[in-house]
């Protein structure tokens, strides 16, 4: 490809909810399959997976779990605001972005930098140390807290919402069935239709399933930034 591609997407088409609010399963949803050496493409559904596979494939997974990483936080002003956290650096550094409220979503942070020093909870504080390799979005910042990261997040976290998503849903929602290992900031959300019904066809049928973990930090890439490490085991 020599040309960028520009699509906008229709309103009626974004996933404003689950397809579990349909009353449909998680497989029931679309899927478009593209055979490389012919170039076909076939519409079918993702229950159908199996079918398009063969004995000896292997199918990769993402076994990181999603944490609900966006925290309600006030600057020493009273403004509210909500920090995603993205990538954990080590025990008490992280990398987030700080994120202005717009409706029932969150949009970027614009204007000044954020304030550097923000309340998060009861005994629970922020402080943003200095731009993550020179972006203008994201923050190295020192998270402290009363207990462990996962068991206050649990606990005054929510799930990273899309503008496009209307109501709250929990974390369960953008959690993926197969899902071992909490870290991903946001759900590695390719995995989402597959259901242990699913699987257990994929290996009944001589299908591999090869774990992998890969904990994502926040998306929305601006086109001028590049991507950044994220935690990977293989």
């Amino acid at each position: 490809m020599t040309s960028r591609l520009a699509f906008a997407l229709p309103p009626d088409l974004e996933a404003t909810e689950p397809p579990e609010a349909r009353g449909l399963t998680r497989d029931a949803v679309r899927m478009m399959v593209a055979t490389r050496s012919t170039g076909e493409l076939v519409h079918s559904t993702f229950t159908l997976l199996p079918h398009f596979l063969h004995p000896g494939d292997l199918v990769v997974v993402n076994t990181s779990g999603t944490i609900p990483a966006a925290v309600d936080a006030i600057a020493p002003d009273g403004t509210g605001l909500v920090v995603h956290l993205s990538t954990r650096l080590d025990e008490d550094r992280w990398v987030v972005e700080p994120r202005a409220r717009a409706g029932r979503s969150t949009e970027r942070w614009s204007g000044p930098p954020p304030p550097s020093r923000l309340a998060v909870g009861e005994g629970a504080g922020l402080e943003l140390l200095a731009p993550y390799l020179d972006s203008d979005r994201l923050w190295v910042a020192r998270l402290s807290l009363p207990q462990p990261a996962l068991t206050w997040l649990a606990v005054n976290g929510h799930p990273v919402r899309y503008p496009y998503v209307e109501r709250p849903w929990p974390l369960s929602a953008y959690q993926n069935v197969y899902a071992t290992e909490p870290g991903s900031a946001e759900m590695p959300s390719a995995g989402r239709p597959f259901t242990p019904e699913v699987i257990t066809r994929l290996v009944a049928t001589g299908v591999g399933v090869a774990p992998l973990v890969l904990h994502t930090g926040v998306a929305s890439l601006d086109a001028d930034e590049h991507p950044y490490p994220e935690r990977v085991v293989v």
